[in-house]
């Protein structure tokens, strides 16, 4: 019999890439905006992580004696660190798409070898985890082209050195879920990987910042410059594809001829290939059965009803219910209830950045200081709850999904759908401003006058976000995206914390007049000065939240009705 004629590479990529083509060529029909907006951002981080990347190399540089060891021992931890979220990464992605992705029952049962299907999601899983990375990476190293005279070849070596770095975490990343999912189902895999992700990445966060980094700049940390020195050129671990990386690339910046990482990174990537291929030749197929089988539902949800029961119970039924549903399916989703992990982590790493603040370290310092870091402190709380209220609040209307047409046609209130989302929001976003602001204050030891102003900024401000980001996710809803992580990394996701921003600056400005004065005030001893240019300054702050507030549902209210199924 004679066997039938194997597809090639290209041909197993094309449908990926046609899909891709034709989803930016619907992008473009769409309109010039959004690219423009998109390259407009785009180029502003980039120009900004290249702006403090040139600076910092620029002044290592100019220490002659430990410039170069310094800038290689940095260049060492941000990779070592991009390699910790690339396997995290890795772990995720390769579940979607060597398991879960739709076009997998055709490619399955296709004539094509089990090799060749491999190395095509083998690339696509490399490709959809390392994007990121890879965009952050430009600016990095363009820098230090620039500072240490890379020359012309320098892209093509960094090149050489990240290929490899990138194949490595992906195909560790890939075994582990190929054993994962023949020990478990390939859904409750996922659950499984979510948590373990979010609660490594957590954790290296806080050990991280718990062991105090800032703390080795200090001049009193180093008995003299030999043990610095010392210090500096001890790799972290010779057996990391991260430090081959970085000898490669710092090897070629010092016009130094060794092979040897080159060697190393290009060898232990092609072995790790050969091995993960082995291995996926072992155990693919079983573990793809077993991905057909359904995740048990083990979160019910009733618990919920009857704790929250006496406290909804003078809301009206259609709201009641649509706050228990919202809430069940928050819990019932381990990507969405996971994520509280990593926030409180978070959480943990602002305040204690606030504790670790030089403030009260023995000298007494002037209530004018205090008072300027409690105000500026604000603006960063504030970023804070943006950040999250994106996370939370943005995806909601989203993630209604396919039954949003159910509800658009039914003779239900929608207005009770929009307000019941805004507040199953904004109450524990509340929450959690009060309880941020109050701790940072009382670290602070702000004064009464600046704990009272920063209190009720945050209430409005609080508000405001939240509005914001459930006006913005129903004007620019995806309910075709089954990850609500996905969804604020959209055009309307970025769109919102632009606006969220601008609305943090405006009320900034807004306020700093009868702060400032107030500050001038407890320099000269005087009382607090309330007249009429501190209630007029007060006044248009709550006139611009309470727009914010109201402006933003009305707007989301109303796309909401005239969408069609």
């Amino acid at each position: 019999m004679t066997a039938l004629p194997q597809p090639s590479l290209t041909t197993i990529v094309l449908p990926k890439w046609q899909g891709a083509v034709n989803r930016l060529r619907q992008e473009r029909s769409g309109g010039s905006g959004k690219i423009f907006t998109l390259a407009l951002v785009a180029v502003g981080v980039w120009g900004a992580i290249f702006g403090i990347c040139f600076r910092v190399l620029r002044y290592i540089q100019s220490t002659t004696e430990v410039g170069v060891p310094l800038a290689a021992k940095f260049l060492s931890i941000l990779l070592l660190s991009f390699v910790s979220l690339l396997l995290l990464s890795n772990l995720i992605t390769a579940l979607s798409s060597f398991f879960l992705a739709k076009d997998l029952d055709l490619l399955v049962s296709s004539p094509a070898d089990w090799l060749r299907v491999y190395l095509t999601r083998l690339g696509e899983t490399m490709l959809h985890s390392s994007w990121m990375v890879a965009l952050m990476a430009v600016p990095i190293f363009t820098a230090y082209g620039m500072v240490f005279g890379g020359g012309a070849l320098f892209p093509l070596v960094v090149t050489a050195a990240l290929l490899p770095y990138f194949v490595l975490p992906c195909v560790v990343g890939t075994a582990i879920t190929l054993i994962l999912v023949n020990a478990f189902p390939a859904r409750r895999t996922r659950d499984l990987l979510s948590l373990i992700a979010v609660g490594a990445f957590g954790g290296v966060v806080l050990m991280f910042r718990v062991m105090r980094p800032e703390r080795l700049a200090r001049p009193e940390g180093v008995r003299n410059l030999l043990d610095y020195l010392d210090a500096l050129q001890t790799p972290t671990s010779p057996f990391l594809p991260s430090e081959w990386a970085t000898t490669m690339i710092m090897n070629w910046l010092q016009r130094v001829a060794d092979p040897l990482p080159v060697v190393l990174l290009w060898t232990t990537a092609l072995a790790f290939i050969v091995l993960g291929a082995m291995l996926h030749a072992r155990l693919y197929h079983a573990g793809y059965s077993k991905a057909q089988e359904g995740a048990e539902r083990f979160v019910r949800g009733g618990g919920w009803a009857r704790l929250l029961a006496p406290l909804l119970r003078r809301l009206p039924v259609a709201r009641r219910e649509f706050v228990l549903k919202d809430i069940r399916l928050f819990f019932r989703d381990t990507t969405q209830w996971s994520q509280l992990i990593l926030l409180a982590v978070l959480l943990i790493v602002y305040v204690f950045n606030i504790k670790s603040l030089p403030l009260f370290s023995g000298e007494k310092v002037p209530v004018f200081l205090v008072s300027l870091v409690v105000f500026l402190n604000l603006g960063l709380a504030g970023f804070v709850l943006s950040a999250i209220a994106a996370r939370f609040v943005f995806p909601a209307v989203s993630l209604e999904g396919k039954q949003m047409w159910l509800l658009r046609s039914s003779p239900l209130d929608l207005k009770a759908l929009v307000w019941s989302k805004y507040w199953t929001g904004t109450i524990p976003l509340l929450l959690l401003a009060i309880l941020i602001t109050a701790s940072t204050n009382l670290l602070l030891q702000a004064p009464p006058f600046m704990m009272a102003v920063s209190l009720v900024t945050m209430l409005l401000l609080t508000f405001a976000i939240s509005a914001l980001a459930l006006g913005f996710g129903a004007l620019y809803p995806r309910f075709d995206t089954e990850n609500a992580a996905q969804i604020p990394t959209g055009f309307g996701g970025m769109i919102f914390m632009m606006s969220s921003v601008a609305l943090l600056g405006l009320v900034l400005v807004l306020e700093a007049a009868p702060v400032m004065g107030y500050l001038r005030a407890q320099l000269m001893g005087r009382p607090t000065p309330i007249g009429p240019g501190m209630l007029a300054s007060f006044a248009a702050v709550v006139a611009v939240c309470a727009a914010a507030t109201v402006v933003p549902i009305r707007l989301g209210l109303r796309k909401i009705e005239s969408m069609e199924f």
